[in-house]
């Protein structure tokens, strides 16, 4: 009974802390359109993302800290904000050319990886304090079932980003909507973690 506890409690704790990633992950369905490989890229992309995220969680949680000092989080939104402003670049040096090719529009498994993990800041801020208060078992029951779940979310992604009147939004502005939303999200994480004393 404490496993399944402890599952249903991870799933929650997952829910709550990535079904913004949802978006992200739609957008770089939606960038990958009509590429082989994409779905694949993106979730390895995840994968390492998440696993990141979580190996750092787990490593704070056993006394870790000198690696990763809380004041380090909110600099990770560096990446998401570098990368959309490179992206937005590209849009702006190309024009507002909606007849992109494929090859202009290329995802890779680090990229999305990069936003994965920079995007989980604040999940680690919210990961440690419970893995402070469970027992080893519940832990490791908490890893497995957000492993488990990154499959899911990357799914629900593809769901999402592949219904038609949403697929025909994101491929009709993803090449605005994909640089905004990483910029935000790059803002979004350094202000409320206080980077550069915001």
């Amino acid at each position: 009974m404490n496993v399944l506890s402890s599952a249903l409690q991870a799933i929650g704790l997952f829910l709550v802390t990535n079904i913004d990633d949802i978006i992200v992950l739609s957008l770089f369905f939606a960038r990958g359109a009509g590429q082989r490989g994409t779905t694949t890229k993106i979730v390895v992309g995840q994968y390492l993302g998440f696993g990141g995220i979580l190996l750092a969680s787990v490593a704070v949680t056993f006394g870790a800290g000198l690696f990763l000092p809380d004041d380090a989080i909110p600099y990770f939104g560096l990446i998401p904000l570098l990368l959309g402003a490179f992206a937005a670049w590209q849009v702006w040096r190309n024009g507002d050319d909606d007849n992109d090719t494929v090859a202009d529009k290329p995802v890779s498994a680090l990229t999305v990886a990069a936003v994965t993990f920079a995007n989980g800041g604040d999940n680690i801020g919210v990961y440690v304090p419970v893995f402070l208060a469970v027992g080893t078992g519940a832990l490791v029951a908490y890893c497995v079932v957000f492993l488990a779940l990154v499959a899911v979310l990357v799914l629900a992604a593809k769901f999402v980003a592949t219904r038609k009147p949403i697929a025909e939004v994101l491929e009709r502005w993803e090449h605005i909507l994909f640089p905004l939303v990483l910029i935000v999200l790059g803002l979004v994480i350094m202000v409320e973690g206080g980077a550069f004393g915001l």
